[in-house]
Formats: C-alpha cells, sequence, structure tokens
C-alpha cells in the first residue's frame, strides 16, 4: 500500500485502501500497522486534522482492529 508522508511526530506516513477499508499508518518509532473496517472519512478526518497524531488517539488507536505489518 502506497503511503503519503505527513507532518507529525508521530505518524511519519499514512496510506488507506477504500475498497477494503484499510488504513496503514507508519509510526517513527518503525512500526507500521494495518487498522481494518476504517470509514473513508475517518481516513479524509485524520489527513485534514491540525494535529494527525491527537485525531489518531482520539478516533482510531483502541477503536478498530489492527495488525502489525512491519
Amino acid at each position: 500500500m502506497q503511503r503519503i508522508p505527513v507532518s507529525s511526530s508521530n505518524l511519519r506516513s499514512v496510506g488507506y485502501d477504500a475498497a477494503s477499508k484499510t488504513l496503514e499508518i507508519e509510526f517513527h518509532s518503525g512500526g507500521i500497522y494495518q487498522y481494518f473496517g476504517v470509514p473513508l472519512s475517518i481516513y479524509q478526518g485524520l489527513m485534514a486534522a491540525g494535529s494527525h497524531g491527537k485525531y489518531f488517539h482520539a478516533h482510531i488507536k483502541d477503536v478498530y482492529r489492527y495488525r502489525q505489518v512491519g
């Protein structure tokens, strides 16, 4: 999945596959995680947020099933 670099102290890059509703996030710590069943509106909100990290913690972390892929 292709990811887009973001300006964040926590997140390095973000990708989204609309067909499978899979959100992929690479963190500065080096981990890459995929989150499943994520609506397009949540991805769009993350990309538009003033703070990507705060949006992630409020709307994605501990909400969607995930797995580490890297």
